[in-house]
Order: structure tokens, then sequence, then C-alpha cells
């Protein structure tokens, strides 16, 4: 999606650009040279003060926007969009060009910008339908998922009700690394191996991997060299079967075994541009591991703005170290 050239266009692109359709949101979209930049969601603040300006503005500068485009998902504590208002106003001053301004209320939209009531009614105009949109057609042919309903429906997706018997099994017979033995840089470098080759099968087989592969692969993750290299070895060519596969670990694995998938998960999916999804990846792994340190290091990373080719970089320098711990001569064969 690098272009949106009307409001309806805006207005069906938000969930795509955030993951899922908001409600009581204040989303700002950042524009450089006609295109889609970064898309930052935020709840809708019961107040706005001159701290939470300058953080988004600290934001909105780092991207070295040309303009940006501002919707806001009204709650009912504030149906006349005073707050929203307030932060268009705030933003301006401070001398961001903004494109469009929008409100949204009761299924309802209506642009600040535009001054005739012809076009913008003051009741505002019926929500585009969605699923009619070019934007959505646009998403679909080039094999973009279709936002989430909600947020409930982004963290229902990562955790069952109903676990995998045959996986419980198996994670019984595997025993934990013992770290005073010799054998346990092996038995990391088996970790590190499985990882890879369920990955592999996982692209085949999908869901239909063995679960003595899976559960391999999810008590090895409790090594951090294997975990390290796990989060090093994402390529553009792998990457999409690698956010599916940390997905679907994160989903079905019991307790104690989601925190390094979800964090997996969350750190790809930040890099894709799925800051909610990653976000709510995070708070998978934290309701499972409440000090696992990665995932709390991520969530101020995210909260600082990190741009995703840090995460990139950061990835390509320590992925060399990883497989030279593990494998001795640096190599993953």
């Amino acid at each position: 999606m690098t272009t949106l050239t009307s409001p309806h266009d805006l207005l069906t692109a938000v969930p795509f650009l955030i993951g899922y359709h908001p409600e009581s949101s204040i989303v700002i979209i950042t524009i450089r040279d006609s295109h889609v930049g970064m898309a930052m969601r935020i709840d809708y603040p019961e107040a706005i003060d001159s701290e939470q300006i300058q953080i988004l503005l600290s934001h909105i500068r780092r991207h070295e926007s040309d303009c940006i485009l501002l919707v806001a998902y009204l709650p009912d504590f504030d149906h006349e969009g005073l707050i929203s208002r307030s932060i268009h106003s705030s933003l301006s001053d401070e001398g961001v060009s903004i494109k469009e301004s929008i409100e949204i209320r009761n299924g309802r939209w209506r642009s600040l910008l535009c001054g005739d009531n012809a076009c913008c009614p003051p009741d505002g105009n019926p929500l585009p339908e969605f699923f009619s949109s070019s934007i959505t057609a646009e998403q679909v042919a080039e094999g973009v998922a279709l936002p989430f309903s909600n947020v409930e429906a982004i963290r229902a997706s990562l955790r069952t009700d109903h676990p995998n018997f045959s996986l419980l099994t198996a994670l019984a017979e595997i025993a934990p690394i013992d770290y005073s033995q010799s054998d346990s840089r092996l038995l990391q470098a088996e970790g590190a191996h499985a990882v890879r080759d369920l990955l592999n099968d996982f692209a085949l087989r999908g869901m239909e991997v063995e679960m003595t592969r899976v559960a391999l692969v999810l008590a090895r993750l409790h090594d951090l060299q294997v975990r390290d290299y796990a989060l090093g070895m994402a390529t553009p060519e792998n990457q999409g079967d690698l956010i599916s596969l940390w997905r679907w670990l994160t989903s079905i694995a019991p307790a104690g075994f989601a925190a390094a998938p979800a964090t997996l998960y969350a750190e790809l999916t930040y890099e894709t541009g799925d800051g909610a999804i990653a976000s709510r990846a995070l708070e998978r792994a934290l309701d499972d591991q409440p000090d696992y340190q990665l995932a709390k290091l991520l969530r101020k990373t995210f909260a600082a703005g990190w741009e995703p080719d840090q995460f990139r970089q950061m990835r390509s320098e320590l992925h060399p170290r990883i497989c030279q711990a593990l494998f001795a001569s640096g190599s993953e064969e």
C-alpha cells in the first residue's frame, strides 16, 4: 500500500495498517513522497498534555514525513471530539502539516478539513463498505491477511483453550539442557537445527508437522542461544513462513512454553509493520513468563518507536556470533 487518494481509501486502509479495526483510538499515518510511511495508534486519551504532544511529535519527526493523516475514533466520553481536535490543533501549531483529519463516531465519518456541508454534513457520512473497497481488493490480491475485528480477536488468535495432548506427551519426554554436562553445547546445536528443520517442514506441510519435532523446538527455545539463533535466521525469503510458524506455535504452546515463540512472533510482525499484533504477542509472552527479558526489552523499544530497519540490523549483526557459538565454525551446517 503506497498511496491513499481519498478519505474512503484512508478509512479502509487504517485496519490494514494497524492490523485490526480500531475503536476509541487516535491513528496517525505519516506520508513521505506521497507514500504511506508509519502508522501509529494510541488509545484515545481522557486528557492531553504537552508531554504527550511532544511524544507524538518525536515519532512523526523521526520519520521525516511531509505530512500526516489523522483519524480519530471517538469514544463515548468525548463524543464531540474535543480531545482529538486539541491534538489536531497542537500538532498543527508545532508545524506539522495535516493533509487530512477525520473523526468517526457511530459508524459515520466527517473530515475536519472539509467546509462543504454537501460533501461533509455535520452528522457525517456512512463509513465505506469495507469489503467493497478497492483498497481491500488490492490488499487481498497481494496476499495480505484481513485485519482482525478488534484487539480481543488478536489476543484470542494467540492462545487456545484446548491443549494438544500429543504435544504435551512429547514435551514431557524431553529433558531440559543440563549446562553442567559436557553435551550441553551439542544439545544447543541440536535445538538450532531442530528450529531450521521445523521451518522447512512447516513450509511444506503446514500444521501437519510431527508433534515430536514441535515439542523439541518449544523445549529448546528455552535456551537463549537457540532462541537468538531463531531470532536471527529470518530472511526476506523465509520471513512469511517464520511469521506463520511462530504464530502457530504461540497459539498451541502450553503454559511455560509460549514466551519464546510469542516474542519471536512479536519481533517479526513489528518488522513488517503490524505493531498492534506485535504488542499483543508481547502481552502473550509476558502472561506466560512475566520476567521474560527479551519481551520486556522489545516492549520498551516498540514504545520508543524503533524503526524496523534497526531490528533487521540488530539481527544481522547478532546471527553470525550466535552461529559461531553454536556451531564453532560459524556455519549453520
